[in-house]
């Protein structure tokens, strides 16, 4: 697909890098030369300096012949007008970065008056996404498919469990529930593993199972399960707002400390049930005036990763606490994989899910779809949701006849209201939602799970 990409700021060249490496042709344009030259030295993308809001400058990099537009400027404005332009240059298909609580709210209309294809909120998406972790506290990623029916949970096997050495055919039969651990990570090594795979302590697993019984696993797997009653929440930026006014509606007791006294203020206004500190959050002083050692869960969500880092490092020596730590450098994230600051929060991992879900759904030539994506076990693993349709050539074999590539596991099938985990013996059907893990990167269509 022939795709341009306005702004290569983090989410810019995020999303640069995922889809040239997908096979997809990408032409990125920003008005900054130092961005440009950097993504273009390291990417197999082509670089152009100039204004995504121009219509002579979309001309002139043949936005007439694009299949899609990519939004990802810093400014909302700028990016609902580029696609607005695009659409009257060439009538592709547009994707705005949306960052602001106000137009999230409009979005509906803002989507219909501008043509937009997609709108995609990283702040929002990125406190959902913490909102999930809150709520199955005992794990480091929850990801959610078949309109919440199917959940593909993240865990580590703790020291002393009483799984460790033993083969997981064994486990599923001792649990006698519905569930099928999909991924195990053991140090660097990615395994999608088979009945008579031995599970070892410290293991990092993925398990495909519902919610309702995800405290009989981690009882099972000796995880401790404690419920999240009071948060801490440090930055009071977009993510940490949109963060705290989804806990308040679960009843969560919500701090926030703020630098920003004027910020503070608007904070006090827009959420009435949370408390507001205005302070640094890497002052032990204040964290221990505010008792962080009582707290359930600390969120650093300010604007510097050094400060996140520093601040979930001291939550982890003094509380019992569950941990999110916001970075935005990539070289962070390497740096700081075995570090203990809890689970890890990117904003533009998070938005190159999206669009690259997006992205292969338009490349189908089939009905089937790529209904979601995420990245797991720090990003060697996809998970994929995909919406079967009528034309399948998988329709009514069983999967122990099937012929599936490498290290592809079929975690999950959605029929009728109810979730299959699948045997040797079941079989995809049209309409069905199939969840599939993979090491395998590229999968538009449920085809391509067959070798």
């Amino acid at each position: 697909m022939n795709i341009i990409i306005a702004g290569c700021g983090r989410v810019g060249y995020t999303l640069a890098d995922q889809l040239s490496r997908e096979g997809n042709e990408i032409t990125v344009i920003d008005t900054n030369y130092k961005a440009l030259e950097s993504v273009t030295s390291e990417c197999d993308v082509i670089g152009y300096e100039g204004d995504c809001t121009s219509f002579r400058v979309l001309k002139k990099i043949d936005a007439d012949k694009a299949d899609l537009l990519i939004a990802a400027t810093d400014q909302d404005e700028k990016n609902m007008l580029a696609c607005l332009i695009a659409r009257k240059v060439g009538k592709c298909r547009t994707i705005a970065r949306v960052r602001s609580p106000q137009y999230s709210e409009e979005i509906s209309y803002l989507k219909e008056e501008l043509g937009l294809s997609m709108s995609v909120n990283p702040e929002y998406a990125a406190a959902a996404e913490m909102v999930r972790l809150i709520q199955v506290p005992s794990a480091f990623e929850v990801d959610t498919f078949a309109k919440g029916n199917v959940n593909l949970i993240s865990f580590v096997i703790p020291e002393g469990s009483p799984v460790s050495g033993r083969a997981i055919m064994d486990i599923r039969q001792k649990l006698g529930i519905n569930t099928l651990i999909c991924v195990v990570q053991r140090g660097s090594k990615i395994t999608i593993p088979g009945g008579d795979f031995v599970l070892k302590e410290n293991d990092k697993i993925s398990v495909s199972l519902s919610l309702k019984d995800a405290n009989t696993v981690f009882e099972a797997f000796g995880v401790k399960v404690k419920k999240i009653r009071n948060v801490l929440i440090a930055g009071g930026g977009t993510v940490g707002y949109y963060l705290a006014s989804m806990l308040l509606k679960l009843r969560i007791n919500v701090k926030i400390i703020e630098k920003d006294p004027e910020r503070c203020e608007e904070l006090s206004e827009l959420l009435p049930g949370a408390m507001i500190i205005n302070g640094d959050a890497t002052d032990t002083t204040i964290l221990n005036e505010e008792s962080i050692e009582n707290m359930d869960a600390v969120c650093s969500l300010t604007n510097k990763d050094e400060e996140n880092i520093l601040l979930s490092l001291y939550a982890n020596r003094v509380a019992k606490a569950k941990l999110m730590t916001r970075i935005h450098r990539n070289s962070y994230e390497d740096i700081i994989m075995d570090v203990p600051v809890g689970t890890i929060i990117s904003t533009k991992k998070i938005t190159a899910e999206y669009i690259t879900r997006y992205v292969r759904s338009m490349q189908n030539a089939f009905e089937n779809d790529v209904e979601a994506l995420y990245r797991i076990m720090d990003d060697k693993v996809e998970a994929l949701e995909f919406k079967v349709g009528q034309r399948t050539d998988l329709a009514g074999k069983k999967l122990k006849n099937l012929s599936i590539i490498p290290n592809t596991l079929i975690s999950a099938i959605f029929r009728h209201g109810q979730v299959i985990r699948p045997g040797g013996n079941d079989e995809i059907m049209a309409g069905d939602s199939v969840v599939v893990v993979t090491t395998k990167e590229g999968l538009g269509k449920i085809e391509d799970i067959l070798g």
